[in-house]
């Protein structure tokens, strides 16, 4: 299993239900990364969604005993999730977030690929600074590039103690 994220500096990931910036080629590498693969979610990152709809081309998974739904895979408990995602390939197993779910999956992730802002963007919700994180580090750091006005870099970090799920 993987994570995958956009943090701003202090690790900010989200405000009011809504992601921080607007980076076209954060979004594509974040498609590049999730086309045809499974994402899994609590349930109001996918009430983020473009009209609140599941990303198309992938297996959408939420974790939520809030709602249920027709158009994706909706499991009410952590033991729910663990037998649904039985189902695929770890590997091909994305956590997208919010940042209550990131918390309790980072640890069962193998990998991070995490889009760093050189700015900050008046977070309220914050993902685990994995810099700070003993079981976690830096693997690869792409050049800066600028996307719609910021400055970012795509990173990936390794679990080098990854729990079993």
């Amino acid at each position: 299993m993987k994570a995958i994220v956009c943090v701003d500096k202090q690790w900010g990931i989200g405000k009011a239900n809504r992601m921080l910036f607007h980076l076209p080629a954060d979004l594509k590498f974040f498609k590049e990364k999730t086309i045809g693969k499974v994402i899994v979610m609590g349930g109001n990152t996918l009430l983020s969604f473009p009209g609140s709809k599941p990303l198309k081309d992938r297996t959408n998974i939420v974790l939520t005993d809030v709602y249920t739904r027709d158009d994706c895979v909706v499991v009410p408990t952590l033991e729910k999730l663990k037998e649904e995602l039985r189902k695929y390939p770890e590997d091909e197993v994305f956590v997208v977030g919010g940042a209550m779910f990131y918390r309790t999956m980072i640890d069962y992730c193998s990998e991070a690929f995490v889009t760093k802002v050189d700015d900050v963007g008046g977070a309220e919700v914050f993902f685990p600074n994995l810099d700070e994180a003993d079981n976690w580090s830096l693997e690869y750091e792409s050049v800066p590039v600028t996307d719609n006005g910021y400055t970012v870099r795509f990173t990936t970090y390794k679990n080098n103690r990854v729990r079993n799920f």
